[in-house]
């Protein structure tokens, strides 16, 4: 069954996706089948659920990246022409370029925003721990916002990268690099230090522990799961997946297993 701009809205409406709400999606737009009119028609589609007073978020990250090459071939960051990173798929490129679209300033942590609230969420992104307090993912946090996961693995869930900086854990992963930026004189080299996200941040942590913390979430009944397309979709409210998520990483570390599943 071919998906059109109508049937995906029902399917938005029917996974109770509302207007007005901040809502951060990752997508496999190739898992949910033939769409008519293709990946623009899944953003607008998104865009008409949430109405004018939405918001819509999508993480981005730096494409491409050199994180081993000679420093003469690293671009220079420049946010209104830099790809989102290949391996996040093509939607969250889309809204990159769509009408309107703001991106934050970090170079690895940024986010796309379009809507409402896209200004604010965008605004004064840090440079040093960008997935920490004061940056995107919190103020997704902050406004309450949901996660829309369509057909993407849920070990891709960025918004638990908020989770592993806010829980307290003993001897974290902490990565320093450095990114050739734009200044008033010419590009400059700008020192940047984060908890390691490229793996999980503790050495106790399961590769795949964000998997595994959003299956024990919704095995609690929490979260909305649904179809969107032929695509599974999974709904999460964000600010109970970053505590539950907090929980789950603090009680993994401490005994090693994860947090308790229902019979």
């Amino acid at each position: 069954m071919i998906a059109t701009r109508s049937s995906l809205r029902a399917d938005f409406n029917g996974l109770g996706i509302r207007a007005g709400e901040v809502l951060m999606v990752h997508s496999s737009v190739r898992a949910m089948g033939e769409v008519r009119g293709g990946v623009n028609v899944i953003v607008q589609a998104l865009l008409d659920t949430l109405g004018p007073s939405g918001t819509l978020v999508a993480y981005l990250d730096f494409e491409p990246c050199f994180e081993d090459e000679d420093e003469e071939e690293v671009p220079v960051f420049d946010k209104r022409i830099a790809h989102a990173a290949r391996d996040h798929g093509i939607l969250h490129e889309t809204i990159r370029n769509w009408p309107g679209t703001l991106r934050s300033d970090h170079p690895d942590a940024g986010v796309a925003a379009l809507g409402a609230q896209a200004e604010w969420i965008t605004a004064e992104h840090p440079f040093q721990y960008g997935y920490g307090p004061g940056t995107p993912l919190e103020k997704v946090v902050r406004a309450k916002g949901r996660v829309l996961m369509l057909g993407a693995p849920l070990d891709t869930i960025t918004l638990l990268h908020y989770a592993e900086h806010q829980a307290r854990l003993p001897d974290k992963r902490i990565r320093r690099y450095r990114r050739l930026m734009p200044g008033a004189e010419g590009p400059q080299w700008v020192e940047f230090e984060e908890f390691d996200t490229a793996d999980p941040v503790h050495d106790l942590l399961p590769q795949n522990c964000f998997e595994q913390i959003a299956t024990a979430y919704l095995a609690e009944g929490r979260g909305v799961q649904g179809r969107v397309g032929a695509a599974d979709a999974y709904l999460f409210d964000g600010p109970e997946l970053v505590e539950f998520g907090i929980q789950w990483l603090e009680r993994f570390v401490t005994n090693g297993i994860p947090a308790p599943q229902p019979e």
